[in-house]
């Protein structure tokens, strides 16, 4: 069995890497006209995917992108041992009537926006501790169910503040595994490019941080806060400072939540600017796109990981990065109620392995 280590207060470091065996992306027309266009696996021009309601659309788009990246890993649903997966919507229906319905063993999650980060962390642990020879950690998010979820249904037409993000429509599913993934598969395409994979290494469980903001409307100034403290803790866990990744990805903080950010890690004298991107700012065109503040959404950073930040390790762009999603934990009844909107983020270190 494969040991763990733990680091600091919050960290896990592995002693064997846990390997990314596939991935696969799908999203909406919108997001398959952005920058990242060309790195999706599929870009479906109707956002109803065949159904009679956004939620059934959505469990439909995970449920695609689950089989998918098994597919591509060349499994089977019963080779897979345990799935973790959610999403935004109440009860994680968009998980539980989509990918649950697939019979493999399933522990539904909610992380909100953070949620990848969150089923890579306990996939990983999972793996690592011998539990599992292969998981599968899948989210996703719509536009339209998130808008009806928690601000208003699309044909009230109502106007969004500059503040505002706009929920992407995506999923992407990722098959982690005890050992990398085989060069060739029959009918598979596995995440391997010649004797390179990708492997998550370690995690940071984030903490619950709040800072008493109350604005729905600004998801990136809920959740900057708790990427601070994720991203903080992380580097005095493994004793390391910014330089030592080549990048660091935080989910979707968008414009405002990322300037945010980085002044509070200044604060710490942390300075993350040249490591430094955003999922929500990377995969929308702000000046063609009108999506205000930048994308959002459990998919959001979940298509960004399956489609551009895991081929750029395999293609040497990157040895090492930080991927950390963030999540602005509210309700429709605790907005309704007046109550703050704490964050979270959960760090995942992934890096370029030779095999």
């Amino acid at each position: 069995m494969k040991k763990l280590y733990t680091k600091g207060r919050a960290s896990i470091e592995f002693d064997s890497p846990v390997f990314f065996e596939s991935c696969a992306s799908i999203t909406g027309p919108k997001e398959g006209q952005g920058p990242l266009k060309d790195c999706f696996d599929a870009i479906c021009k109707d956002p109803t995917f065949g159904c009679d309601t956004w939620e059934a659309a959505e469990s439909a788009m995970q449920k695609e992108s689950a089989q998918m990246a098994i597919g591509k890993a060349g499994l089977s649903p019963a080779a897979i041992r345990m799935v973790f997966a959610g999403d935004l919507l109440a009860q994680t229906i968009a998980s539980s009537f989509g990918i649950a319905g697939m019979g493999i063993p399933f522990y539904g999650l909610y992380g909100a926006c953070s949620t990848m980060g969150e089923a890579l962390s306990l996939g990983a642990m999972t793996i690592a501790g011998g539990y599992a020879e292969h998981t599968l950690c899948a989210t996703s998010s719509h536009f339209a169910s998130a808008e009806k979820e928690f601000r208003f249904p699309l044909g009230y037409g109502n106007q969004r503040p500059l503040s505002a993000s706009w929920t992407v429509t995506g999923s992407a599913s990722c098959i982690l595994g005890q050992t990398p993934p085989k060069e060739t598969h029959p009918n598979s395409m596995p995440l391997r490019k010649g004797s390179c994979c990708a492997a998550i290494t370690g995690i940071t469980t984030g903490k619950l941080t709040d800072y008493g903001l109350k604005d729905s409307l600004n998801m990136g100034g809920c959740m900057a806060p708790a990427a601070c403290d994720t991203i903080s803790q992380h580097l005095t866990d493994f004793g390391r400072s910014p330089s030592d990744y080549d990048a660091i990805f935080t989910g979707d903080l968008g414009y405002v939540g990322k300037k945010i950010l980085i002044d509070l890690l200044l604060a710490k004298d942390i300075d993350i600017t040249k490591q430094h991107q955003d999922c929500g700012i990377l995969i929308f065109d702000a000046d063609t796109q009108d999506t205000h503040a930048g994308g959002s959404g459990c998919g959001c950073s979940a298509v960004v990981l399956a489609g551009y930040i895991l081929p750029g390790i395999l293609s040497g762009k990157w040895k090492r990065v930080l991927f950390v999603p963030t999540g602005a934990l509210l309700s429709k009844v605790s907005f309704n109620e007046g109550d703050t909107v704490p964050g979270i983020a959960h760090a995942v270190v992934i890096e370029q392995k030779e095999v």
